[in-house]
């Protein structure tokens, strides 16, 4: 365990040693006022990597040279874009290639598997997430709960800490899917909470799930990219992510769904149905009929958007590079140096208390920092010293320091505006 010290020397000294500091210089940094900004919200958007640029560019090229014969013969031919980033994804979420797949958004990609997969019976129809999930998943559930002629009131069972307590206990967690087994249709949660910062215990979460007869699935928004996950080794069911926060694609980016290979050949599993999810042997045979493809390739609807995909590919290439477990180290390593410095600008918790889990097991690269009073002067002082940070109501500053382009010199940095800023 690594001993901190409050020192602008030892913050350099850590950025001096960094085994993956050289990614750093892939990425394009913002500015504010002339300078570079300290930019802590890669939990929101990531920064864009400087190889985004040529591999548009590649694409914009084949398409002018080739027009519709890109599909065939660009250098990435188009028909097959969707399989280019299997193996990077399968590296990052812990799965098989023929379990992951880039594909339309993410909450588009969540309905598509509650259809599947949230199949209400007169005796299992709940659902247990957590409570202030984000508000797309929040929608979509009861949307879905509502499309099958239920009641969300009590369909949907939306778990909060204990009374004074900031996040949930796994304990909870798993007792109250215990409690409600013999009316359990899915449990479901964000892999990494995006207002707390919690990382959830999939493993744990999954096997009681299971036990009690419900399908699991998760919400990987916050958390691919940022922790290390196995989600073929938990036997998770199914999950979902956007790669415009830490997989730095671009605004809006292609997102990407899980499907565990154990319904890999349900194809009587409902769905709803697109020509990309067809059978590719006969895809452009233009027949009735759907014949899913195995895994979750059989859950696409449309052709591959290239240009979101060119962008996408351009970030998997520097995660291949990097790898996820050397950034995870680094991160625990930041982020806890930040926890570090914020217990040395207010020890007895006067004026500020970190929401997210103190234990780095429980976190990703997010510390979401409660402020007691005027939050909002406090985030607008931040910013106007050059601080990129997040706001969320009430009073919560998100601050992630991302291993693959933030520094531990900056972290300091941010901690001595934050006193000022107080």
């Amino acid at each position: 365990m690594t001993k901190y010290q409050n020192n602008l020397a030892f913050a350099r000294q850590l950025d001096k040693t960094d085994p993956v500091k050289s990614f750093r210089t892939r990425f394009y940094l913002p500015k504010v006022n002339g300078k570079p900004a300290l930019y802590f919200t890669g939990n929101s958007l990531g920064l864009q990597p400087k190889s985004t640029r040529k591999f548009l560019q590649e694409e914009l090229d084949d398409w002018a040279s080739l027009g519709v014969e890109g599909h065939l013969h660009a250098r990435r031919p188009w028909l097959y874009y969707h399989k280019f980033s299997k193996k990077a994804l399968a590296k990052l979420v812990g799965a098989k290639p023929s379990e992951v797949v880039a594909m339309n958004q993410l909450t588009v990609n969540l309905h598509l598997m509650l259809v599947s997969f949230y199949r209400p019976t007169k005796e299992r129809f709940k659902i247990i997430t957590e409570h202030g999930a984000f508000s797309s998943d929040q929608y979509a559930f009861e949307s879905q709960i509502k499309f099958h002629g239920l009641n969300p009131a009590y369909a949907l069972i939306e778990l909060k800490p204990r009374d004074g307590e900031s996040t949930l206990r796994t304990e909870d967690i798993l007792a109250a899917i215990e409690a409600n087994k013999d009316q359990l249709a899915l449990v479901i949660f964000g892999g990494v909470q995006y207002y707390t910062g919690q990382f959830f215990d999939i493993g744990k979460i999954t096997m009681s799930g299971h036990a009690a007869g419900a399908v699991v699935g998760f919400d990987l928004a916050h958390a691919v990219g940022n922790v290390v996950l196995n989600l073929h080794r938990d036997e998770v069911d199914f999950a979902v992510w956007c790669n415009y926060k830490y997989l730095n694609s671009g605004p809006g980016a292609i997102a990407g769904a899980f499907v565990h290979e154990s319904h890999a050949n349900r194809a009587n599993l409902p769905r709803f149905s697109g020509w990309w999810g067809h059978d590719e042997k006969e895809r452009f045979q233009m027949r009735k009929g759907f014949k899913p493809m195995a895994g979750v390739d059989g859950w696409q609807l449309s052709n591959v958007p290239v240009l979101q995909s060119a962008a996408h590919l351009a970030s998997l290439q520097i995660f291949e590079e990097a790898g996820i477990k050397m950034l995870r180290r680094k991160s625990e390593k930041l982020t806890g140096y930040l926890v570090y410095l914020l217990d040395q600008i207010d020890p007895e918790g006067k004026y500020f208390r970190i929401l997210t889990p103190r234990n780095p097991a429980e976190r990703g690269c997010q510390l979401s920092i409660f402020i007691h009073q005027n939050g909002r002067k406090v985030f607008n002082r931040l910013t106007k010293a050059g601080v990129i940070a997040d706001w969320r109501e009430p009073n919560v500053i998100r601050v992630a320091p991302v291993p693959l382009y933030n520094t531990f010199e900056e972290v300091f940095r941010f901690s001595e505006i934050l006193k000022r800023s107080l």
